[in-house]
């Protein structure tokens, strides 16, 4: 599972590193010129209206759309992602709003749906799965043990669980949540966010694309918004407020006097990352 190779990662090195990257359907410009970064145990928002371009930005990063132009780094080597399976190679996993699972499956059949573990004798290992299965699931929430049922028939949080599972057991050291609070009530929605916690002590780095202020300001480290495709700004989430962040997205006004976080403040550093230069948007 990813949580030994991951405390092993260098935190003052970003594991992600989008350069510059631009994207076009047809003549319009969806994503035009952005740079954002993320470290290891961090969580940066993703922020913008619809349209935007914070979820292109995100699926050229998962393999689901090629990038135009711009440079990719993965712990600082320059890669180049096709396709998801190239993405998942490189330890992104990604948690789609609907969560991508098959209702008519139980959870352990979801955790390993498409990656299944055969015998020596070419069948489905079924006890090898639920008890992999049932460790993971543990380590991220202790109460759920009915993984035998469909999934249809779990509630919101335990649905999550079993997402958010699949990436961890995969070994995924770069998460990209898409919504997930979403259609979730108060008590679902704080399990979520302890899950978060605890993937990000475990050094996981996690973009997370939400509309939701008390997500981003609960979760995240730092926040990047995006207007028309382009890059706003990046900032720590602690420097700035709700109505500077909604200023941002409505009206891709920088707040004034607040200095930019191109770099996340790292344990090992105790300051900002190397360069200390700001996050670009080309114009």
């Amino acid at each position: 599972m990813a949580t030994d190779n991951l405390r092993n990662t260098d935190a003052s090195r970003p594991l992600v590193e989008l350069k510059d990257i631009r994207k076009s359907f047809g003549g319009v410009k969806a994503v035009d010129g952005v740079s954002v970064n993320l470290y290891p145990g961090e969580v940066v928002a993703l922020l913008g209206h619809n349209g935007a371009g914070k979820s292109t930005l995100m699926k050229m990063l998962a393999g689901a759309y090629p990038i135009d132009a711009g440079d990719t780094l993965i712990a600082g080597e320059k890669v180049n992602i096709r396709t998801p399976a190239e993405a998942q190679a490189q330890g992104i996993e990604t948690i789609y709003q609907t969560l991508a699972l098959a209702d008519n499956l139980d959870s352990v059949a979801n955790l390993f749906l498409g990656r299944e573990k055969m015998t020596a004798w070419n069948t489905l290992d079924d006890h090898f799965m639920e008890v992999q299965a049932r460790k993971v699931f543990q380590r991220l929430n202790k109460n759920f043990s009915n993984i035998r049922i469909p999934v249809r028939r779990l509630s919101g949080g335990q649905r999550q669980v079993v997402a958010i599972s699949r990436a961890l057991y995969f070994n995924a050291r770069i998460l990209i949540m898409d919504e997930p609070c979403a259609a979730l009530g108060p008590e679902e929605t704080a399990m979520v966010g302890r899950l978060v916690k605890q993937l990000k002590d475990d050094g996981v780095g996690i973009f997370l694309i939400t509309h939701d202020m008390p997500d981003v300001f609960s979760l995240s480290d730092r926040l990047a918004v995006m207007k028309n495709g382009k890059l706003v700004g990046t900032y720590r989430t602690a420097d700035v407020t709700e109505d500077e962040v909604l200023g941002m997205i409505i009206a891709g006004k920088r707040p004034e006097g607040k200095a930019q976080a191109p770099h996340a403040i790292t344990a090992a550093t105790g300051a900002t990352g190397a360069t200390g230069a700001t996050v670009t948007a080309t114009a």
